[in-house]
């Protein structure tokens, strides 16, 4: 069967190391990009309930009114979300979790080594596979198999900021006096949903970690080992 090739559309990257919570925030993006199917809205990476596991998050399509899905806010047969880790320190994916949506579900693939490093990706049917129906705001689903977990559907945008202060400072209205303090700023996330993509994952699978950072730089003494993940999003040519 014929491999489908699929191309970068955007990434987001960010450095885990295993003991702490790492997280990318992106919400405005070019104008190619923004309120598409493959828009990016953040990604995460933080230790599981299980400190042997690892937890990747990557939202997309944020932000969605209350209520969650729209006809035109669903995951898409035509883009691949990628995680990508690097377990040798060279900043080159080393393995994936791929996760792309078929009928109502969405299939996880490794992780696996890929078939090919950059912008260009195969689905990689031929690697372990997963798959978890897609929650919806009524009734959530979520799949847990050979030690891992998966969860694919609408949930809270997490994010917090005072967006409508933050136009007030760019365009000049509210110098000097900056953000307001937390009591009296408003979170424009309040309410608000995005599509989320999690799957939960033994550190196991994903090879030793490296140092905290390369050898040559001089490693830290005293910090945990750490991965180089970050998340992309591919297109079906």
């Amino acid at each position: 069967m014929k491999k489908r090739k699929l191309f970068t559309v955007i990434g987001v990257f960010s450095l885990l190391l295993l003991s702490l919570t790492f997280m990318s925030l992106d919400h405005v993006d070019a104008t190619n990009v923004t309120g598409t199917s493959s828009d990016i809205a953040d990604f995460y990476a933080f230790e599981g309930d299980n400190p042997e596991n690892t937890v990747f998050v990557a939202t997309i399509q944020g932000i969605l009114a209350p209520g969650g899905v729209t006809e035109n806010a669903v995951f898409d047969e035509d883009v691949l979300i990628e995680f990508n880790i690097d377990n040798t320190g060279d900043f080159v994916e080393d393995l994936v979790i791929q996760a792309i949506k078929r009928g109502d579900s969405i299939y996880f693939f490794g992780p696996a080594i890929p078939n090919q490093t950059g912008l260009e990706s195969d689905v990689l049917t031929s690697a372990a596979t997963h798959l978890v129906q897609i929650s919806t705001t009524q009734e959530s689903f979520i799949t847990n198999e050979d030690g891992m977990s998966f969860f694919a559907g609408p949930r809270r945008e997490p994010s917090y900021f005072d967006f409508n202060r933050f136009i007030d400072i760019a365009n000049g209205d509210a110098a000097p006096e900056g953000f307001y303090p937390p009591e009296e700023s408003t979170d424009f996330f309040l309410e608000l949903n995005t599509l989320a993509i999690v799957v939960e994952v033994p550190n196991s699978l994903l090879g030793n970690a490296p140092p905290h950072i390369l050898e040559s730089q001089g490693a830290i003494s005293g910090l945990p080992p750490a991965y180089n993940v970050w998340v992309s999003s591919k297109r079906k040519e």
